[in-house]
């Protein structure tokens, strides 16, 4: 029985043809990724770890004379001893008054003598001169105990004048001093002005060796006494008689008025009980561990616990900040412990002078203080137990960009540093650094390229970004990336900085990691302006490799799974003239690498085991094109540009899988999806002979990946006339039988694709009982049908193929009817069929596809076999 004309429809389909039902199910589009068109994947670019940590790495753009220092010397010197003084929080308004000389009342101050004012202009030089060498004689030493040398043992000698202008100052400061111990609640001899050179020695000694630290030298520059409300006493007159007085205290003086109206501004009950509790504290806490840091001499460790102890006392007294009084007096003796130059103790200085919100040129030094011990690998375990990140972190939350950019710059090295680090990276993340970091990017975008700052800001923006990257590692920074916007940021960022290729190619790093994961990748896609942005950094560092292979490897990714994210590319203007470019590019490079390497005659056991630097950018090209070519309208608009094809094919030309196993296989997968597409003016169907001549060289190799992919392309184009007759003069026919043994899945199923196709013309359908053909095709039908019914289907159509012109079952399928008999049998049994599914998840795709591909076929087949069969004799069935 003859099976009418129509029913033979079936069997001419090609291989790799798609059904176009009205409505694709889950079940047809992973039949089309399988049977048609197939994505590329490959590794992410490999980044090497810098051996030594720097602001800029070895292989920055910056030219060393236009980028800041990484190495630098730091000494007490580099801080602004000016800078130290606390805020006042009191604007002073010129006095516009000359100063009067007052009679006073013989009951009150008569005692007091007041120098004379100069008459002329040499006296006034030689009182300054007299006032500033007393006050440099004072300064003399370290700050809490300084020793007072008498005049007398001076090698500077006074004249005269001078002589007794120093005494009139000094019998001026006694009454003055007199007067405060008369007044004050704290009726101690520390306050005494250290220029009274009329105390004895031991005086001296006994008054300054444990409390001279409560008021300081009264000094016009470098050192300034602080009073008992608060302020520094050059902040209010001159002389110091008036200052020592309280509030209420009556006095003729002349300036006591305005002194009163500003005390009156400022000071209320609860700010004097605040001054002094804290000067109680100051007292009993900190000076004597200030005390200990003054021993230099000390050993390290012992000065890194007295670091320790002040930073808490000062954070138990609530001193750290801009508003305490004694903050220049500590800050001074820190500063001067710098120049010991020990990493653990500059850390614990670095923690202590952050945390008092230090600025200008002070924020400048600390942050360049943080970054050199950050600088150092080895510190990174001394790190992790300090507070120093949220200093850090803190700086960068508060301070001003535009003010403060360099001293921002080498914070942001600091944190940079420290994100090398597994735990320091993860602590980041757990103190929020990420929104901080890019919050501050949000900031560094908003800055034009004509502004003044924009190109330090570059610099910045390189260890931002840098950090970033490191960050992107971990999953809960990957998450506040997305969900902070980082993204759109980092668009704007590569587009205002595209002339910046440091900067460019940090962002493209962090691109790079981000975009192998689908959340992060969907965000990127959503964003319509990246591809302009790539084709643009692409044209513009066309020969920058490390750039250009992770753009490539990015578009890879975002064209992988996202039809929308192909088409979007593809419509851009100039995007497949930029991969033709590139393509061209690097094939040239790759070519004259190959040269070199023949002409000087290496050994093939010296050619190096991983892809050149062109071999990598061409893999993730041809990456991309492959994956454009699953969408219909890009695939046969790429299917029809030929100088893509002529460089695939030339790529198969002059490689060998052995030589780049991943290029010449993506090569050859692009070909595949390309030939699928039946345009008139396809490229691939011009080439076609050229192309199996090529593939019949990748057929033969001993690369079982490259085989399969090899035989996909035949696949394809053995629904030529042309191919099916090159395959059959070369033989190949029996090597696709042969893979039928291989016992994988995949292999058999491409295979079986080509015999497909071959048994559509009558004269070639007796190839199949060369070398066992049908008796392997029932084998693979037993061993992967339940499992596999995509494969199932194409051993019944070509079996369908094979048998038109059937006269017996017997002489058509030889001693393997009966078994053919009960394997249809049995895998029509819907019972069968939900027994072997793979799972629940698959359940509904396996029936489904059972109904809808293999059923109508395996029914057809098996009513043929039956009708030209006169018995069945019993055959035991192997259980699947």
């Amino acid at each position: 029985m003859q099976p009418p004309k129509n029913k033979n429809a079936e069997k001419a389909e090609p291989f790799y043809r798609l059904s176009v039902p009205k409505q694709k199910t889950s079940s047809e589009i992973i039949n089309e990724a399988r049977n048609v068109l197939r994505t590329v994947r490959t590794q992410r670019p490999f980044t090497p770890t810098e051996h030594q940590r720097k602001l800029f790495g070895s292989g920055s753009s910056r030219a060393p004379q236009n980028r800041p220092p990484s190495v630098f010397s730091l000494h007490a010197s580099s801080f602004d001893l000016a800078e130290s003084r606390p805020v006042s929080g009191v604007r002073l308004s010129p006095l516009d008054h000359k100063p009067v000389l007052v009679t006073f009342a013989k009951d009150e101050d008569s005692f007091i003598s007041l120098p004379k004012p100069p008459a002329d202009a040499a006296e006034v030089r030689r009182v300054s001169s007299v006032r500033t060498r007393l006050f440099r004689r004072t300064s003399q030493g370290n700050f809490l105990s300084a020793k007072i040398v008498p005049s007398y043992q001076n090698e500077e000698k006074l004249d005269p004048e001078e002589q007794a202008m120093m005494n009139n100052l000094c019998r001026s400061n006694n009454n003055c001093l007199a007067e405060q111990r008369s007044n004050t609640p704290f009726n101690d001899e520390s306050r005494q002005l250290i220029c009274n050179e009329h105390i004895s020695r031991s005086e001296r000694e006994d008054s300054l060796k444990g409390r001279a630290g409560k008021f300081l030298l009264q000094l016009t520059g470098e050192s300034r006494s602080v009073n008992s409300d608060g302020r520094f006493a050059d902040e209010e007159q001159q002389f110091p008689c008036d200052q020592m007085k309280k509030p209420g205290t009556s006095s003729s003086w002349p300036r006591r008025t305005g002194w009163k109206r500003r005390v009156a501004g400022l000071e209320d009950e609860t700010r004097i009980n605040e001054s002094e509790e804290e000067e109680i504290f100051w007292h009993r806490k900190i000076l004597p561990i200030l005390h200990e840091l003054e021993k230099v001499e000390d050993s390290i460790e012992n000065l890194c616990l007295a670091c320790t102890k002040l930073f808490q006392a000062l954070n138990e007294g609530n001193m750290l900040g801009k508003r305490f009084n004694r903050r220049s007096v500590l800050l001074k003796i820190l500063y001067k412990l710098v120049d010991i130059d020990s990493d653990p103790l500059c850390l614990k200085l670095a923690k202590i002078i952050l945390a008092m919100k230090v600025d200008g040129k002070n924020l400048l030094s600390v942050c360049k203080l943080a970054f050199k011990i950050c600088r150092d690998e080895k510190n990174d375990y001394i790190i992790q137990n300090d507070g120093l990140l949220d200093c850090l972190l803190e700086v960068l939350r508060t301070e001003d960009l535009q003010k403060n950019n360099e001293a921002l710059l080498y914070c942001m090295g600091a944190i940079k540093f420290m994100s090398g680090n597994a735990v320091l990276l993860n602590e980041m993340v757990n103190k929020g650094a990420v929104e901080m970091l890019l919050q501050l990017m949000k900031q560094i975008n908003n800055i034009k390229e004509n502004d003044t700052y924009f190109s330090s800001l570059g610099h910045l923006l390189v260890q931002l970004t840098a950090t970033l990257r490191n960050l992107a590692d971990l999953p809960p920074a990957r998450c506040q990336l997305i969900s902070n916007g980082a993204v759109s940021e980092l668009c704007v960022a590569l587009e205002q900085h595209t002339n910046d290729k440091d900067v460019c190619t940090y962002i493209v790093r962090i691109f790079s990691k981000l975009s192998s994961y689908n959340d992060f990748c969907a965000a990127l896609a959503d964003c319509s302006r990246c591809y302009i942005l790539f084709l643009a950094l692409l044209n513009k560092h066309q020969k920058q490799q490390d750039l250009v292979i992770r753009i490539l490897f990015i578009l890879g990714n975002l064209t992988e799974k996202n039809n929308e994210a192909r088409e979007q590319f593809f419509k851009e203007r100039g995007s497949i003239n930029t991969l033709i470019s590139l393509f061209q590019t690097y094939h040239e490079l790759d070519l004259n690498a190959q040269k070199w390497y023949h002409e000087r005659g290496r050994e093939e056991k010296n050619h190096p085991k991983h892809p050149s630097e062109a071999e990598d950018v061409l893999i993730k090209l041809i990456r991309v094109l492959a994956n454009l070519s699953i969408h219909p309208s890009v695939g046969a608009a790429l299917a029809a540009a030929h100088r893509i094809v002529e460089l695939l094919v030339t790529v198969l030309e002059y490689k060998s899988v052995d030589d780049c196993e991943e290029l010449v296989i993506n090569a050859a997968t692009t070909i595949n999806n390309l030939s699928y597409y039946k345009v008139k003016s396809s490229a691939v169907q011009d080439k076609k002979l050229h192309i199996a001549e090529m593939l019949l060289k990748l057929l033969m190799s001993n690369n079982m990946d490259g085989v399969v992919e090899a035989v996909r392309v035949f696949g394809n184009l053995s629904q030529y006339h042309e191919i099916c007759d090159f395959i059959m003069q070369k033989k190949i026919h029996k090597f696709m039988i042969a893979l039928l043994d291989a016992k994988n899945q995949d292999v058999c199923f491409s295979a079986c694709g080509v015999l497909l196709n071959l048994t559509v013309d009558k004269n070639k359908r007796g190839l199949l009982m060369e070398e066992g053909g049908i008796g392997k095709l029932v084998d693979c039908l037993q061993d992967f049908g339940p499992a596999d019914w995509q494969l199932a289907c194409l051993i019944c159509k070509t079996l369908w193929n094979y048998s038109e012109n059937i006269a017996s079952a017997a002489s058509c399928f030889g001693e393997d009817t009966d078994t053919l008999l009960e394997l249809l049998t049995s895998l029509l049994d819907e019972e069968v069929v939900l027994d072997y599914s793979l799972g629940a998840d698959l359940r509904d795709y396996q029936k489904l596809y059972w109904e809808r591909e293999f059923k109508p076929v395996a029914e057809k087949l098996l009513d043929r076999i039956q009708s030209h069969h006169s018995f069945l004799p019993t055959v035991t069935i192997t259980p699947f």
